[in-house]
Order: C-alpha cells, then structure tokens, then sequence
C-alpha cells in the first residue's frame, strides 16, 4: 500500500525510529531529557505527547517535524471517531468546516 506509513500509530512510528537507530528506551529518554517510563507509554499510545516533544523527537532523529505532528493529530481524529461510534462521512464535513472556517478568518 502507497500510504501504508500513515497507518501507524505515533508511538509505533517513535518506536520504530528508536529502535532503527539502536538506542533503548533508556537512551532516548535520557537525551530527550524526559522519565523512560513516560516514554514508554507514549511509545505504547498511553500518554500523549506534547508539542515540545514532537519537536525534540524530530530534532533528535532527524525527521519531518510536520509529518510526526500530523501523525499525532490523525491518531487522535481516529480514536476520537472511534469512541463517538461516528460514521466516516464526518471526515467529509469536518473538511467542510476546516475550509469554511479558514476563509471566515482570512476576511
């Protein structure tokens, strides 16, 4: 599939990008200046990550800050749908408003 690396998760993404480059938890924590177990659970979808650690994460391995910040956002678009029990089709109409919205501020 072309758009398979959207399909996972920002802890599986952080993951896989720890673990591609050698480091433990313990490593990557320790230069992210944040507690192992904190990023564990990240790591596990438990806890989310703020903006400065996206930015650090990026930074750290190298990697399109954009693209791990919009990995995040869609993980929480999708476990949001999921837990409304909402049909896809909202995503059609949230594109609507985003577009209807951004033009009333342009005004």
């Amino acid at each position: 599939m072309k758009n398979s690396k959207y399909l996972k998760s920002f802890g599986e993404h952080l993951r896989q990008l720890r673990e591609s480059s050698g480091l433990t938890q313990k490593e990557v924590a320790n230069r992210l200046s944040i507690d192992n177990s904190l990023l564990a659970k990240i790591e596990r979808n438990e806890r989310p990550p703020t903006k400065k650690f996206i930015t650090n994460v990026a930074l750290f391995f190298n990697v399109d800050e954009k693209e791990l910040h919009n990995e995040y956002l869609s993980d929480q678009i999708a476990y949001r749908i999921i837990g409304e029990n909402a049909d896809l089709n909202i995503l059609r109409v949230a594109e609507k408003k985003v577009s209807y919205i951004k033009k009333g501020e342009q005004c």
